[in-house]
């Protein structure tokens, strides 16, 4: 099997790149690694990965189909910088938006569309019940990506559990599920995956071998369809405990398990 065949799906926030809040997942200061700034917004740095992950992803997008595979829309997704050549293909929106070249499939939005309007609540209904149900009390953002999911960014320590177990019920019998990831709490229609659109980057690039990272409940069934995968020792995957046979978990949290990820591709 040649290393041009395989394709890398890994989800970007909290596995491979870290926002500032994040950091504090990792080891103390007087063991931090050196850092790259991978993203800017509103020019003040954002996310970073240690130098030595940048070297490594460098090199794996050289020898690889690297596939950026995130929840963010296709407009947050650019204003990441991520080391090495462009990718080809990127999942924007939790495979709601294929990008070929940084520009949307339209195909594959047309399809997604189709499905989540066959299968599942609106988004309209979903929002609404998200912003009238929130306390502002912890309510600090609502809003809707790319017309397809919700989310609210909220104050986590204010946050009460019971809400959000309250939603997932309700959402879940509307087809949708609810995620909660740092301060972000979504809501996603269960149609929309990572998964379905990583199967179909790999049909296009003949792929016969998929790796995939991720660390969130928005990456589990991307894990499930990899081949092999791997999910750091953060997140709500480690949270619940959760894996498969062909998952590793490993016990590194913070940006150094980007780096750990990063290696387990390149050993493959």
């Amino acid at each position: 099997m040649t290393a041009a065949r395989t394709l890398v799906a890994s989800d970007l926030d909290r596995t491979l790149i870290y926002s500032t809040a994040a950091l504090a997942l990792s080891m103390p200061d007087a063991q931090a690694p050196r850092l790259l700034c991978v993203e800017m917004y509103e020019q003040k740095p954002l996310s970073y990965m240690t130098e030595a992950a940048a070297a490594l992803l460098a090199e794996l997008a050289r020898t690889v189909t690297f596939v950026p595979t995130t929840t963010r829309t296709p407009e947050q997704y650019r204003r990441i910088h991520l080391p090495g050549p462009a990718p080809e293909f990127a999942i924007c929106a939790n495979g709601g938006e294929v990008l070929v070249h940084g520009e949307p499939d339209l195909g594959w939005r047309a399809r997604v569309r189709r499905s989540l309007a066959a299968e599942c609540a609106s988004l309209e209904e979903v929002h609404e019940r998200l912003v009238r149900t929130a306390d502002p009390a912890w309510l600090l953002k609502a809003r809707t990506a790319a017309d397809l999911f919700a989310y609210l960014v909220v104050d986590r320590q204010l946050l009460p559990d019971a809400w959000v177990k309250e939603l997932a019920v309700w959402a879940g019998e509307r087809g949708w599920t609810v995620s909660l990831q740092g301060r972000k709490v979504y809501a996603v229609p269960k149609p929309l995956t990572k998964s379905a659109a990583m199967a179909e980057v790999a049909r296009r690039t003949d792929a016969t071998e998929v790796l995939a990272a991720g660390d969130s409940l928005l990456d589990a069934d991307l894990l499930l369809a990899a081949d092999r995968a791997w999910r750091p020792g953060h997140g709500e995957l480690a949270d619940v405990g959760w894996s498969a046979p062909h998952v590793t978990a490993l016990p590194t949290r913070g940006v150094a398990a980007g780096e750990e990820i990063l290696r387990a591709f390149a050993g493959r």
